[in-house]
């Protein structure tokens, strides 16, 4: 790439024409040069391509006078710019010395600002957090002692409603003979069971609120609060769950006869339960009912479902209770009274007794609204302020939403979600279809069995279809025509009967009859 010619210098070289250089410097500053290249050509341009041996001393000394040829440049360069470049050199020592001098006093007046800034500032800020710190503790040791107050006011109060429901009157002190001396002559106060729900489930409301930064955290620590819900509230909430679906359990409307009544009850105080007035009976389960809906455990309470899709599962259970002990007794008394047919005539009144209990139920439980939940409060206060803005609207079509309100009504009672649960439209119906799908294999195994209980219900027939077909009229009549207490309405024929009974009647003695055969 050298030009033996005397090829132009580098820029320096270009600007000044008096000086003479034969190396092509452009070619050297080419981006692309490659050593490897540049060695080859030089090699080339100095051998014949027929030479066995190359000459490799030419192109060597070739290089070594371009380089001693840079070299020369390089000192005249320096030689004749010296006293420029020195000049610039000092140029630029002087300015940066005097841009160091007023550096350095911005940052002196920088230094004595921070300084500044740190004593009103930094050292006040630290004082502060100090102080936002004891402030927090001290909040969170209020919050603490304010929920512990509440809790244990709480407590009091559930204990002293207990003692209500069992007839110990008001007062939470006192022994428990005292208690016991008050609570003769003393009649159970059965809304005690509604209000002692409201206050356990206040009590749930704290404690799910004890969750690291959440309003009672760190509540479970407190040794009181532990002795707490490990003596009263916990044994206190069993009790009371335990008492409402004792109520449940012995729920019973229907006056066919004493017997059916002893039938019903599984407790030595059926008796005096039967003896209760209708009113009675109803008030009484009307707040079992409500405190089993309250004490159902909500799954989120951070995340409540809507107040119609929630399942009172404690509720569900006692009400699916009372129909499996209902369906299963008259199931038993009906089988041993097919295998002895004498007995057939009580069997069935005691079962008609238990279905118009069944009945009533119903009714007790299509006119009792749910009670409103407090953990399901926001969303109800969002629905009655919905409702409140639509009434601010007119009144243009009243038809319209008198029956939206029934709807909704319907849709809050507490029978919709044990229709639900149960996947029936109906709790006769259920009650009968539940009775037959099990009669059927009853009377089966007597018919194998045969002997005499086989051919006499063979022989008996007509009688026993009659009967049957009597004991489902009885059962589908109502104790009374309508609840006294809600005021809700049955559809009821001029007999008083309710639902489609000649439909169960039919299944009821076809399950019995076509095990029978002719």
């Amino acid at each position: 790439m050298a030009s033996a010619n005397g090829a132009g210098g580098p820029e320096d070289h270009q600007q000044n024409p008096s000086t003479s250089s034969y190396i092509d410097y452009s070619a050297f500053l080419d981006p692309e040069f490659s050593a490897h290249h540049f060695a080859n050509s030089l090699v080339h341009s100095t051998n014949n391509p027929t030479d066995t041996p190359l000459d490799l001393s030419t192109p060597l000394s070739r290089v070594l006078f371009d380089v001693q040829e840079v070299d020369t440049h390089i000192d005249a360069l320096t030689s004749r710019s010296a006293l420029p470049l020195l000049e610039h050199t000092r140029e630029h020592v002087g300015a940066g010395s005097r841009v160091l001098e007023e550096l350095e006093g911005q940052v002196k007046v920088l230094a004595e600002a921070y300084e500044r800034l740190r004593r009103e500032v930094v050292v006040r800020w630290e004082s502060a957090q100090e102080t936002r710190v004891v402030a927090e503790r001290v909040w969170r040791t209020v919050k603490l002692g304010r929920c512990v107050g509440r809790c244990l006011t709480l407590g009091r109060q559930l204990e002293a409603q207990m003692g209500e429901l069992a007839g110990g009157g008001g007062g939470g002190g006192g022994s428990a003979a005292a208690a016991g001396t008050q609570a003769v002559g003393k009649k159970e106060d059965h809304r005690a069971m509604v209000r002692a729900a409201n206050t356990v489930i206040s009590l749930r409301q704290i404690f799910s609120t004890a969750t690291p930064g959440g309003e009672a955290e760190d509540l479970d620590r407190i040794t009181v609060i532990r002795t707490l819900r490990a003596e009263l509230i916990e044994p206190a909430e069993k009790r009371l769950t335990a008492r409402a679906e004792q109520v449940v359990g012995q729920f019973s409307m229907s006056a066919l006869t004493g017997a059916a009544n002893a039938a019903e009850s599984t407790s030595t105080s059926t008796t005096s339960s039967a003896l209760l007035q209708p009113e009675d009976t109803r008030s009484r389960a009307v707040s079992a009912l409500t405190a089993l809906y309250l004490l159902s455990p909500v799954l989120d309470p951070s995340n409540p479902p809507p107040p119609d899709m929630f399942e009172p599962a404690r509720l569900i259970s006692a009400l699916q209770e009372y129909l499996r002990r209902a369906i299963t007794s008259s199931v038993a008394g009906l089988a041993a009274a097919l295998a002895a047919l004498p007995k057939l005539d009580r069997a069935l009144i005691e079962t008609s007794a238990r279905c118009q209990n069944v009945v009533a139920l119903e009714m007790l439980l299509e006119g009792t609204k749910a009670p409103e939940h407090p953990l399901l409060r926001g969303l109800e206060e969002k629905e009655d302020g919905a409702d409140v803005d639509s009434a601010k609207n007119g009144n243009v079509h009243e038809d319209v939403e008198s029956k939206q309100t029934e709807d909704e009504s319907n849709k809050r009672n507490l029978l919709r979600p044990l229709l639900i649960s149960l996947d029936t439209s109906s709790l006769p119906s259920y009650f009968w279809r539940s009775m037959a799908s099990q009669l059927s294999a009853r009377t089966a195994k007597i018919m194998r069995e045969g002997g005499v209980s086989a051919r006499t219900l063979r022989s008996n027939k007509e009688k026993v279809r009659e009967a049957i077909r009597e004991c489902v009229v009885r059962g589908s009549r109502l104790p009374v025509s309508r609840d006294g207490r809600s005021g809700v309405k049955r559809k009821e024929d001029s007999t008083g009967m309710v639902g489609n009974w000649e439909r169960e009647a039919a299944v009821m003695v076809g399950s019995v009859l076509n095990a029978v055969g002719r």
